[in-house]
C-alpha cells in the first residue's frame, strides 16, 4: 500500500506545483530565489528530459509520448508485482518513477507539453528546467541503480565466503 501512497503522492505534489506555477506565472516568467544559482520559471516542453524530441510535429510526438509512458507505467506495475517485493529501495524507487511517470503524462494529456518550473543555474549556464515529476523520476532511478549495486556487492559478499 505504501507503494502507492508514494505514487500518489509524487502525483499530487507535482499537478498542485505546476497548477500553483500555471495560475500564479506568465508563460516565459522568471523570478530568482538565489541570484545566479535558482529561479522559479515557467516554461513549457513539448520534448522529453532535455527537450529531446521537442522538433517533431505535434501530431508525432504527443502519441509518441503518450504510449511510451503508458508503457513505462504497465512495465512499472508488473515488474512491481513480479520482481521487487523484497528489496524496499527498489520498491521506493519505482513508487517515485510511477508518481513521475504518471504526473507528467496527465500534462502531456492535459495540455499537450509538460510545465517545468525549476531553474537551476550558474550565471548563463543553465540546467534544463525541470519539475517535482522529473525530480521523483530522477530520484527513483537513482535508488534502482543503487539496489542494482547493492545486490551485486552481497552476491559477490557471497561468492567469496563460499
Amino acid at each position: 500500500m505504501r507503494f502507492y501512497a508514494v505514487a500518489l503522492t509524487v502525483i499530487l505534489l507535482d499537478q498542485v506545483s505546476k497548477l500553483l506555477i500555471q495560475a500564479t506565472m506568465p508563460l516565459g516568467h522568471s523570478i530568482p530565489i538565489i541570484s545566479d544559482l535558482f529561479a522559479i520559471v515557467h516554461v513549457m516542453n513539448p520534448g522529453a528530459a532535455f527537450g529531446l524530441l521537442a522538433d517533431q510535429a505535434a501530431w508525432i510526438r504527443g502519441p509518441f509520448f503518450i504510449g511510451i509512458s503508458l508503457l513505462a507505467i504497465g512495465f512499472i506495475l508488473y515488474y512491481r508485482h513480479r520482481r521487487v517485493d523484497d528489496h524496499p529501495l527498489a520498491l521506493l524507487g519505482l513508487s517515485l518513477i510511477l508518481g513521475g511517470a504518471v504526473g507528467n503524462l496527465v500534462d502531456r494529456l492535459r495540455i499537450g507539453k509538460v510545465i517545468d518550473f525549476i531553474d537551476v543555474h550558474y550565471y548563463q549556464y543553465h540546467w534544463p528546467a525541470f519539475n517535482v515529476a522529473d525530480s521523483a523520476i530522477t530520484i527513483g532511478v537513482s535508488l534502482m541503480m543503487l539496489t542494482l549495486i547493492l545486490d551485486e556487492r552481497r552476491e559477490r559478499d557471497r561468492g567469496r565466503a563460499s
